[in-house]
């Protein structure tokens, strides 16, 4: 069976976020065929689905522009930001919504509902100089309240049992939260914070009672959970070489979920996260809990869990399975999809993720059907901070379906394996990521899977692609989603949360402004191993345009071919229908030229060559 563009933009993506509520369940849901707007839903007690979100509302926001948890059910109503104007809404289902902030440039993410009142982050200035804090928004339409504004980054409010403490986690420049966080007490009415815990990463934070937390922390260089007392006091409940959290790209994600004196968490590595419980995490003696899988058939659990009673709803996939909204009965084990099934292939339609390492790099191999030598294209996930799932990927299964082969790299950088792999990349971003999609790439050649080798990535992808395309000669070509092409101008003219990034990935400038320049794939265009294909979103804040523009005309300069395609509308990365289907197909086009294969099934894709039109 071949796979078409259009099943691919029908189906990929997930709900970000799920939340039991009374007896229902709601989740949010992408919606590509309606100008890639998140809609939310609910499933009631009866077991029907019904949009909650009136049509032409988008939950979403762009807190730190990647934004975060953008909507809550309170008994029986939604709270949500709303994308168009970033003000906080309350609607009931069948309603026009009602604003809950003031217009305005602010902006609100985090979203945390107590009694009638919501916490939250709210995000005030420019792209570069914004400035956060925790405030309190009444359900009643009362006027906000500010209650701490202590760090340049905000995230996790959560005021204690009794109503008298707010926990959260902060950090300031030139960290991200990745590499240390703090978190931090303050009294709900104001006044100066205690900082409990600083150094590590901490990424989630739970009341266990008015004295102690339980949080995801990293001072072992693994996510484990911790119990933090207020006095200053922590043991590690989790002590195994597994992540128990991940890089926070998006503010509000729960690794953990706390009921009945159990925790469920996700856990495991980038090639497999699952779904345990501690169910007796509360003794005051030492050691940690064990843990009990209740993950079932699925492979990977996403970073979003609620728990109520006995149950725990999250989502999760399997290579085989799309993303999923299932609730878990921690007593029984038994497992339900709560969602509406999508048109996947069946399983003999998709390929099976095969896990490697070589040379002590991590991948994820997906075989075309057939055996033998194909053509092979490198994925290359974004960040770098990041990972890839082997899970169902139709976008994958595209490429597979019609003969070439995918190698999903999880680089030096990536999470899912401790924070020595993840520091692998410090001051070495556009040397260790190349040289490891490098190794991986001459091992499918040396080992006769691979005929040829192309590489492809979004964002950070993008840029190590176009970086391996310059820097390395066993690319035959590249594909760059919304990449950065040029990391001194990018550094100098990205948004706030990553305007100090580089520090880490490449060094502090101006002292080493020679590595920017020694790495930068536009500047050493003329070494480009192939052509290339450049794709960006027109709305883009988080990588400008200019920068596949000014790579584009590099590669022109130079002589070597290149294309160029925009798309009104997307900011970073794809939502609508369209888009991802002219770009998908586009690509496929790409890899006809630089293969040698016929795509009749595609428009044709022109390379030019030489001077840019």
């Amino acid at each position: 069976m071949t796979i078409r563009a259009v099943d691919v933009a029908r189906v990929d993506d997930r709900p970000l976020w799920v939340e039991i509520s009374g007896d229902e369940v709601w989740w949010d849901e992408p919606r590509p065929h309606e100008g890639g707007r998140r809609c939310v839903v609910r499933r009631t007690a009866g077991g029907a689905i019904e949009d909650v979100l009136p049509q032409g509302w988008n939950a979403r926001n762009r807190v730190m522009e990647y934004g975060g948890r953008s909507w809550r059910a309170h008994e029986g109503r939604l709270v949500f930001t709303n994308w168009a104007d970033g003000r906080i809404y309350l609607c009931s289902p069948g309603e026009e919504p009602v604003p809950l902030t003031p217009e305005g440039p602010a902006r609100y993410a985090d979203l945390v509902v107590r009694d009638d009142e919501i916490w939250c982050v709210r995000e005030r200035g420019g792209p570069r100089s914004a400035d956060r804090d925790i405030v309190v928004v009444p359900l009643d339409g009362s006027p906000l309240r500010s209650v701490v504004a202590s760090h340049r980054f905000l995230m996790n409010p959560r005021v204690s049992p009794d109503g008298r403490t707010l926990a959260y986690i902060g950090w300031n420049h030139p960290d991200m939260p990745w590499d240390a966080t703090e978190l931090c007490v303050a009294p709900v009415t104001g006044g100066p914070h205690r900082v409990l815990l600083s150094g590590a990463s901490t990424c989630q934070a739970e009341w266990r009672d008015d004295e102690s937390l339980y949080t995801v922390t990293d001072p072992t260089g693994w996510w484990n959970i911790h119990l933090v007392g207020l006095d200053g006091t922590t043991r590690d409940l989790t002590p195994v070489p597994l992540e128990f959290g991940d890089a926070t790209w998006k503010i509000g994600g729960t690794f953990f979920a706390v009921t009945g004196g159990r925790i469920a968490a996700v856990y495991g590595t980038a090639d497999e996260r699952r779904l345990g419980v501690l169910d007796r995490p509360l003794p005051n003696g030492s050691g940690g809990a064990a843990i009990r899988d209740v993950g079932g058939g699925y492979t990977f659990w996403a970073p979003t869990l609620s728990a109520r009673g006995s149950c725990v709803v999250g989502v999760a996939a399997s290579p085989h399975r799309p993303y999923e909204v299932v609730r878990v009965d921690l007593e029984t084990g038994r497992h339900e999809v709560l969602s509406p099934g999508k048109p996947v292939p069946g399983d003999a339609e998709l390929p099976t993720p095969e896990a490697v390492t070589v040379d002590g790099v991590h991948a994820h191999l997906y075989a075309p059907p057939g055996g033998g030598p194909a053509p092979y294209v490198v994925f290359v996930h974004g960040g770098p901070t990041g990972s890839a799932a082997p899970v169902l990927d139709l976008e994958i299964a595209y490429f597979t379906s019609r003969g070439i082969g995918v190698a999903e790299v999880n680089y030096g950088g990536s999470t899912g394996y401790g924070r020595a792999y993840r520091e692998r990349l410090r001051h070495n971003w556009g040397v260790v990521d190349v040289r490891d999609c490098e190794t991986v790439a001459r091992w499918l050649l040396r080992t006769g899977r691979a005929e040829k080798v192309a590489i492809r990535g979004g964002s950070a992808g993008g840029w190590t692609s176009m970086a391996a395309l310059v820097h390395s000669d066993v690319f035959c070509g590249a594909v760059s989603h919304y990449g950065i092409s040029d990391p001194e101008r990018w550094a100098a003219q990205t948004h706030d949360l990553e305007s100090h990034y580089l520090d880490g990935l490449i060094g502090p400038l101006p002292e080493t402004r020679d590595r920017y320049l020694d790495r930068s794939p536009e500047r050493h265009a003329a070494r480009a191993s192939g052509p290339a294909l450049l794709l960006h979103g027109l709305e883009d804040k988080v990588v400008d345009p200019a920068e596949s523009e000014r790579f584009a005309a590099a590669l022109a300069r130079h002589g070597h071919r290149w294309a160029y395609l925009t798309f009104e509308g997307e900011q970073h990365g794809w939502r609508r229908e369209d888009t991802i289907v002219r770009a998908l197909e586009a690509e496929l086009a790409f890899y006809g030229i630089v293969f040698g294969f016929p795509t009749p099934e595609v428009p044709p894709l022109t390379l030019h060559n030489g001077e840019k039109e």
